[in-house]
Parts: C-alpha cells; sequence; structure tokens
C-alpha cells in the first residue's frame, strides 16, 4: 500500500506566492506520511492577460517555482509530480510542462502536453492555446516512483483515450492526468472520463486540479480525484482548495485485469468500410 498526497490548489498570478503554497503543501503531504505528492496543472502560475503572464515566464532553469519544489522535495524526502508549470522554450514559445522530481530533489522525467486546447466557446470564451504554446512530441512513462511506473498526460489529453491506451500497453501502473478544467466541462464530463480512462487501462487515475475562483477571473472545477483500475473513486477533494490523501494498493491492478483482461484482448483496428 502506498500513501499519495494531491495539492488542490487556486493558483494566482504570482509566482512567488505560488511557490510558498506549493512548498507548503510539500510539507503537509510529507507529515501526512506520503511517499508521493501530485499538484494540477500550471502549479506556478495561471493568469490569461498574456501582457502581464510574460513578465513572469522563466526557462526551466529559471523557473522560481521549480527551484522552490525541487528544494522542498529534498528537505521532506518525498517524490513530486508537478502537474505542470509555464515555460520559455526555443523560438519564443511556452511549453506546458510536467516535471517528475525525486525525493533527491533531482529531476527523473518531463513531459510536455501533447493536445492544445483551440475552442470558441458559446459562453463567448475563446481558448487558443497554440497561440502560446508549444506542444509536446512523445508518450512519456517515468519508472522507479513511488507509484511504479508513472503515465503523464496534462488537461485536455483527457479527451484522448489513444494516449491512455499506449501508456496502457507500455505497462504504467498510475497515470497522472493534472488540470485546470472549466466549470461547465468539469460538472459534464471530468468524473465520467477520469472513470472512464481508468477503467479502460485497467489502473490508476491520479487527477490534481486547480478550483475556484482565481485572480484573473476564470473560474476552475476542483475535484481533484484518486480513481482505482475498477473505476473506484478513492478521492474526491471537492470544490475547496487544500491537500488530500489517498492510499493505492498497485496489486489491485493484477486483480481487476485477471477478471476483465481487456488489453490482452485488444486487436489492429482496421480502417472503416463505407458502404
Amino acid at each position: 500500500m502506498t500513501r499519495i498526497a494531491l495539492f488542490q490548489s487556486n493558483t494566482g498570478v504570482d509566482p512567488e506566492a505560488s511557490a510558498g503554497a506549493l512548498t507548503a503543501a510539500v510539507e503537509e503531504a510529507a507529515a501526512g506520511g506520503a511517499e508521493m505528492l501530485f499538484t494540477p496543472e500550471m502549479s506556478g502560475l495561471l493568469d490569461r492577460d498574456s501582457a502581464r503572464a510574460a513578465k513572469n515566464l522563466r526557462a526551466q532553469d529559471e523557473d522560481r517555482v521549480l527551484a522552490a519544489a525541487r528544494q522542498a522535495a529534498a528537505r521532506h524526502r518525498i517524490w513530486l509530480h508537478i502537474g505542470s508549470l509555464a515555460v520559455l522554450v526555443d523560438g519564443g514559445k511556452v511549453a506546458n510542462r510536467s516535471f517528475i522530481v525525486d525525493r533527491e530533489g533531482e529531476i527523473r522525467g518531463t513531459y510536455d502536453k501533447l493536445h492544445l486546447f483551440d475552442v470558441d466557446l458559446p459562453t463567448g470564451e475563446s481558448w487558443r492555446e497554440s497561440n502560446t504554446y508549444s506542444a509536446g512530441s512523445g508518450v512519456v512513462l517515468v519508472n522507479g516512483t513511488p507509484v511504479g511506473k508513472l503515465g503523464l498526460t496534462i488537461c485536455y489529453d483527457l479527451r484522448f483515450p489513444g494516449l491512455f491506451a499506449k501508456l496502457a500497453e507500455s505497462d504504467a501502473d498510475v497515470i497522472a492526468v493534472p488540470a485546470a478544467f472549466t466549470v461547465p466541462t468539469g460538472k459534464a464530463h471530468w468524473h465520467v472520463l477520469l472513470r472512464a480512462r481508468a477503467i479502460e487501462a485497467g489502473l490508476f487515475v491520479v487527477a490534481a486540479a486547480q478550483v475556484g475562483r482565481h485572480q484573473d477571473g476564470r473560474d476552475t472545477f476542483g475535484h481533484s480525484l484518486v480513481v482505482d483500475p475498477w473505476g473506484e473513486v478513492l478521492l474526491d477533494m471537492g470544490d475547496k482548495p487544500g491537500v488530500g490523501f489517498a492510499d493505492i494498493d498497485l496489486k489491485r491492478i493484477l486483480d481487476v485485469r485477471s477478471r476483465i483482461p481487456a488489453l490482452n484482448h485488444r486487436r489492429p483496428i482496421p480502417d472503416a468500410v463505407i458502404l
């Protein structure tokens, strides 16, 4: 049995404040006996004012939130999955990048969000992640973590089951889905999609989320979840910020897959025949 913690945050426009909140969450998670802490997408900065946000963006090696998180992980001897940070990359773009940090404070792996959210909503909101962000190009798993082999995704990736299938076929034990879901889409799809991905892949899904009204005016859904391979919700953090805990037993994966061995029954899907 492995104890994990999730940080459900209300990230704002000040990276220094975010670093302080993240450091406090690391301390609370370690004090609660967690071996690994999971944090949401955009744990360092959540700001849709692009001009203001640009003043706070840094390259990975200069990111203040990442540095503070690494120091906290080493100080408290806990692994850390930073759901994502916005970091500058080549070509003037920004990567939405996850980090796995071990209990020595060393970065063991990174993942850049594959699928970018570009949409005009009926509410009048318009989102164009591709205007700012550079899409990732690889599927990433990190071995040797306290939760075994950890597959990495970010937010909108949740809507692409092929990515989860690829991670499952690569023997992932847990898939992380850090997110900043809007309230309408969260109410409609968050629980059902996360439970479906866990059931389809036959593994654990850990989804740390942003929550509440943020400084930039947006509202996020919260309800950070831990879902087991049977689709059972082991933790639902509701609509308030804080740190939550869950105990996961990786033997549950073999138990569920022995009853529904769907991964073993997958066959190549041929092209559709149009009649």
